[in-house]
């Protein structure tokens, strides 16, 4: 969520500004404007909505100077307006922030007790208006940022560009992502790299409670003490930050598409040559020697760590416990000897989830991530990360990176099975090897578009849907619930299949459409019972499963969806491409935002 952006350049601003944004728009956001310094003086542009609106407004009233800050805010404090958007400023400061100001009430009291008085709603001003109490107490520039910096609680990234400074930003971290970028003669600063990538393939992560003062020559970077340190530059691929569409309408129709190539690169990463191994960026991890897995994560991530307690406690019978990121440290949980960490985060930035996997930092035996972005703040304070190789993720609803994630958490499962010993070296070639044809039956699912399509315009007219699973298939419910209602606003809900019948099936009517997510397994029979209870009460069956199940149970259901064959194992990642697809269809018979969905944000870097 929110996206920053700084630039000191030889080039006009404006336009590099709009263009880095733009590449940020995945985020999320309500509204975005920019600031720039020329001839010395400070001056700003901001709108609500798309970053059209900004374009627009720079159209009629352009914006010179070649030094700039940029911000898309999705909104916390104070409702989507012009006058709440970013940068905010005073006579002499411009900030953007990413995160939430947690004592801005104190500082708000405490400027107002210095007769300074506020004029939007939100927590970020107090930033600018403290920057400017310190300049006018007559501190420089960076010693008024940097007393400010000192005062602040909560989470934050904060780009400065200062009145009378053409070539200085101030940069700072504290439990959101920023990032410099090293040009010649001329730097920046980002949220991530692919903000920056059109401009530099150099990066600086700042760490946690890093502060940094750029100027087009040079970049000096110190910690929460004030100690002058060193991070490293690393180089980006360009490639890693693409983000067009390569044809397709949307975002989120290429990423599903892509599914089958980066699952196979995945697979590639993971297995071994002679495809009898699962290999670790690590060798010492020994599940051996584990006695209990902690599973975290966040939204889609959390759907995936549920499919894994099924995958970890019944293949390698190792007990799991996973949780809510967002509840997890607050219940102060004990961690008892033996225990292993796992995080899931596509951005790795989560910030319920970092702050979780803090909390478990010094308690757990090992702390493991599972990432999409290796050099995001999780991945840099785990133990061991295991990238999942999806490639960018733009489109807000997860779709690649969610069944990338089931598949290398199902590497990470077969690897604690072996290491346990409920698994033989030959059963493991075996599991390897059917991971290995699923790409070709990804492809081979995805050709369920074309009923999908066919029958989503009835499922956009209803207010209601309910989705049900047994067993493994019950997360993957939750998760076609979610995708869902992120994107065509239909409200929807999941249930474990046996659980409809206390309570949920008051809601079953004909006006409801129920699907019904239901492979051929040893659940199965169970969950055409459940289904048939259904329909006993005029409820509307969609049915997606094999065609083994198709043949023997969709006598009386409104419409069914056959996927290929798959083995038990691994029916919760070939299963999420229906849901995937029904989700993206619906929204677009309703005519909803399907990248861009409203109130959401692809990184949420704010409790």
């Amino acid at each position: 969520m929110c996206g920053i952006v700084g630039i000191l350049s030889s080039h006009e601003a404006a336009p590099i500004l709009v263009e880095a944004l733009k590449r940020l728009e995945y985020r999320g956001y309500d509204s975005a404007g920019i600031a720039t310094v020329q001839d010395g003086r400070l001056d700003r542009r901001r709108a609500v909505g798309k970053l059209v609106h900004l374009q627009d407004l720079l159209v009629h009233d352009p914006l010179a100077g070649k030094a700039g800050i940029g911000h898309t805010r999705w909104a916390t404090h104070g409702a989507p307006s012009v006058r709440n958007a970013h940068p905010h400023s005073t006579a002499r400061v411009a900030v953007v922030h990413n995160g939430i100001i947690e004592n801005f009430r104190a500082l708000r009291q405490f400027l107002a007790d210095n007769g300074i008085g506020y004029e939007t709603d939100t927590d970020t001003e107090t930033v600018a208006l403290l920057t400017q109490y310190h300049l006018d107490q007559g501190l420089p520039p960076r010693e008024a940022a940097q007393a400010t910096i000192a005062r602040l609680e909560g989470a934050y990234a904060l780009c400065f560009l200062f009145d009378g400074e053409p070539d200085l930003l101030i940069a700072a971290r504290k439990g959101s992502p920023l990032a410099i970028g090293h040009g010649d003669g001329e730097n920046f600063v980002g949220s991530d790299a692919i903000a920056l990538a059109p401009m530099t393939d150099q990066i600086t992560y700042l760490d946690e409670g890093d502060w940094a003062v750029v100027t087009r020559a040079s970049v000096e970077i110190r910690n929460a003490a004030g100690e002058q340190v060193s991070r490293a530059r690393k180089t980006i691929a360009t490639g890693a930050a693409a983000v067009d569409k390569a044809g397709y309408k949307h975002f989120m129709a290429k990423e599903i598409a892509e599914q089958p190539t980066v699952l196979q690169g995945a697979l590639a990463h993971y297995i071994d040559a002679d495809g009898a191994r699962v290999v670790l960026p690590d060798a010492g991890l020994d599940f051996a020697q584990v006695e209990r897995l902690t599973l975290v994560a966040c939204g889609t991530a959390f759907y995936a760590c549920m499919v894994a307690k099924y995958w970890f406690e019944q293949t390698a019978h190792l007990p799991v416990e996973i949780d809510v990121a967002s509840e997890f440290r607050y219940r102060e949980p004990p961690v008892t000897p033996g225990t292993v960490a796992i995080f899931v985060s596509q951005s790795g930035e989560t910030a319920d989830t970092l702050a979780a996997l803090r909390y478990m930092t010094g308690k757990a035996d090992r702390i493991l991530s599972v990432v999409n972005v290796a050099e995001s703040s999780i991945a840099r304070e785990s133990d061991l990360t295991l990238p999942i190789l999806a490639g960018v993720e733009v489109g807000v609803a997860s779709t690649k990176a969610f069944t990338c994630q089931l598949t290398t958490l199902a590497l990470l499962v077969l690897k604690a099975a072996r290491d346990r010993g409920h698994m033989t070296a030959a059963q493991l070639a075996d599991r390897l090897a059917d991971l290995q044809r699923l790409p070709g039956l990804m492809n081979a699912a995805l050709a369920v578009e074309g009923p999908v399509r066919a029958l989503t315009q009835e499922l956009s007219e209803a207010r209601d849907i309910l989705f049900l699973g047994r067993g493994a298939m019950y997360p993957l419910a939750l998760e076609g619930a979610l995708k869902l209602k992120e994107i065509s606003y239909i409200h929807a809900e999941a249930y474990a299949s046996g659980e409809l019948k206390h309570g949920p099936i008051a809601l079953v009517d004909p006006m409801v459409p129920v699907i019904v997510m239901a492979p051929t397994d040893t659940l199965f029979d169970k969950t055409v019972s459940n289904m048939q209870e259904v329909m006993a009460r005029g409820g509307k069956v969609l049915l997606i499963t094999d065609a083994t199940g198709a043949a023997a149970a969709s006598d009386g259901v409104w419409k069914t969806l056959v996927l290929p064959d798959v083995s038990p194992f691994l029916a919760p990642i070939l299963y999420a491409v229906p849901a995937q697809l029904l989700a993206y269809h619906t929204a677009i018979a309703k005519g909803t935002d399907v990248d861009q969905p409203r109130n959401l944000a692809k990184s949420v870097t704010v409790e």
